[in-house]
């Protein structure tokens, strides 16, 4: 990542805190670490955080001195940013109190674990402890162009794997088995690993979270897959299409299918800037809700994407966020028949000045693979 870019993430976050009256913000390993610094680092029982203050203090990348090297190529020296290592015997959570002084108001990242938030506030007695996340996901759901251009990346690769699944989805194969290939896929096709693979098939489609399983698919299942994880560059991919090994064998499934593309297609067809998050909910929920199938669509329409699979914004009822070009979210609308069978459809999309691009170009009729 470019040091520039970086530098000026840190500057807008910390000309954020101080918009919310907060003085010091205490990023911990993961996105929004990997968002400011350019590296998401880890942590158990050792505390490493990133103290940025609010005002004028020079911010400090506060870790474990055996595991310093693994921030080597951080470029701290252009970010402005120093590197405070401390030992075992040593007490990191009053050096970070002694940096700061006495703060009235701190924000600590959402994920932090509780082993570090409450020696945090054992150390800081007199400061309020807030979360971080309402203040960087303000940054973090506006993407820039690089970012945008890591989300096409991301999504033509996971496009890829969607291309091959004749190679693998046929009767006679476990869920799990199938589940396995496209996991090597993923990686094949870019990726440092598969986030998440799921194999619905039959029944188990309907169930929007399954996983996979020992069930054996069969000719006329319909099957949803939903894959995704990170490129090398940390952002994500994230894509569910339908399929049909053979010709379905139930026969409401063209004509509720119909419905449900409609309905995708509505939804990522009203995305633009000023629309409201929850107005891309109800573009996809009317249609589905005027077909009689309300009561099977059981989650939101869609979330955010980036660094993580799941960030601002989220597309659901109730959400009155103004869209903005940059925001990039999925649009994921499905129906879900308990016992029976389930469908979903989701590309990822970005809100353009004038409109909206999606960036899985994939065919979103039910594909029917030939056994």
């Amino acid at each position: 990542m470019d040091p520039a870019t970086l530098r000026a993430r840190l500057d807008r976050a910390r000309a954020a805190a101080a918009q919310a009256e907060t003085d010091a913000l205490l990023i911990s390993p993961g996105a929004d670490l990997r968002y400011l610094i350019g590296e998401a680092g880890g942590s158990l029982e050792r505390l490493t955080t990133l103290v940025l203050p609010a005002g004028d203090g020079v911010p400090a990348l506060v870790v474990p001195k055996l595991e310093a090297p693994g921030y080597a190529h951080v470029p701290t020296t252009e970010l402005g940013v120093e590197v405070v290592t401390w030992v075992d015997g040593e007490d990191p959570y009053r050096m970070v109190a002694a940096r700061l002084g006495r703060p009235g108001r701190v924000a600590v990242s959402d994920d932090t674990a509780a082993r570090h938030v409450l020696p945090f506030r054992a150390a800081l007695p007199d400061s309020r402890q807030t979360l971080a996340g309402p203040i960087l996901r303000e940054l973090r759901m506006r993407k820039d162009a690089a970012e945008i251009d890591a989300l096409r990346r991301a999504g033509a690769a996971i496009d890829r794997v969607h291309a091959r699944m004749g190679e693998w989805l046929r009767p006679g194969r476990t869920e799990a088995e199938v589940g396995a290939d496209i996991t090597a896929a993923i990686v094949e096709e870019g990726h440092t690993h598969a986030d998440f693979v799921i194999v619905g098939s039959g029944p188990n489609g309907a169930s929007p979270h399954h996983d996979v399983s020992g069930r054996v698919i069969e000719r006329g299942d319909v099957v949803v897959i939903d894959i995704g994880g990170p490129l090398p560059d940390g952002y994500n991919s994230d894509s569910t299409r339908t399929y049909a090994v053979g010709e379905p064998r139930d026969a409401d499934v063209a004509a509720t299918y119909a419905v449900l593309q409609r309905a995708q297609q509505a939804a990522v067809t009203a995305v633009r800037p000023g629309m409201r998050a929850q107005d891309i909910d109800a573009a996809a929920r009317e249609i589905i809700a005027e077909a009689g199938f309300g009561e099977n669509f059981i989650h939101r329409t869609g979330h955010g994407i980036g660094l993580e699979v799941h960030e601002e914004p989220y597309i659901v009822g109730g959400n009155e966020l103004v869209l903005e070009a940059g925001m990039a979210f999925s649009v994921e609308p499905g129906i879900y028949q308990a016992g029976r069978w389930g469908a979903r459809i989701e590309d990822i999309v970005v809100v353009t000045e004038d409109g909206v691009e999606p960036l899985n170009t994939r065919p979103h009729e039910l594909v029917v693979l030939e056994p």
